[in-house]
């Protein structure tokens, strides 16, 4: 992760793979944050992707640039489902994607209650800056 700079810092949705009941893959774009070693993201207990990982706790999160140098990182892994600390995620992340001022209004009305942690299981990441 070191390598990659500052790319889970940046402003960037990353998509979140859950496994639905079939086995078929929901991919659902979020807003996330790099925290203590691992990806977090806030949703609501009832969400269909809370519902999955209580029953398949196996996720994957890819965060990429859309412009040179194109980097990215993907993790895989078995996500935990934690609910202390939700409020001061929500506040974080909705200040990191909305700014401080929109981001505290947009965290005081959001109903997220749960937040999933993946820590690195599988970890891939690229970057193609010496690339032509």
């Amino acid at each position: 992760m070191d390598d990659l700079g500052d790319l889970v810092g940046l402003r960037l949705l990353a998509v979140l793979a859950t496994y639905r009941q079939n086995g078929t893959v929901l991919l659902s774009p979020v807003w996330h944050e790099w925290r203590d070693g691992g990806f977090q993201v806030v949703t609501g207990s009832r969400d269909v992707k809370a519902a999955h990982l209580r029953r398949d706790p196996r996720a994957s999160i890819v965060v990429c640039e859309h412009s040179p140098p194109y980097r990215g990182v993907e993790l895989r892994g078995r996500a935990q489902l934690v609910t202390a600390g939700v409020d001061d995620a929500m506040q974080r992340i909705a200040s990191r994607y909305l700014g401080r001022q929109a981001g505290a209004a947009y965290a005081q009305r959001a109903s997220d209650d749960l937040l999933i942690r993946l820590e690195p299981g599988d970890l891939r990441a690229w970057d193609f800056a010496d690339e032509p």
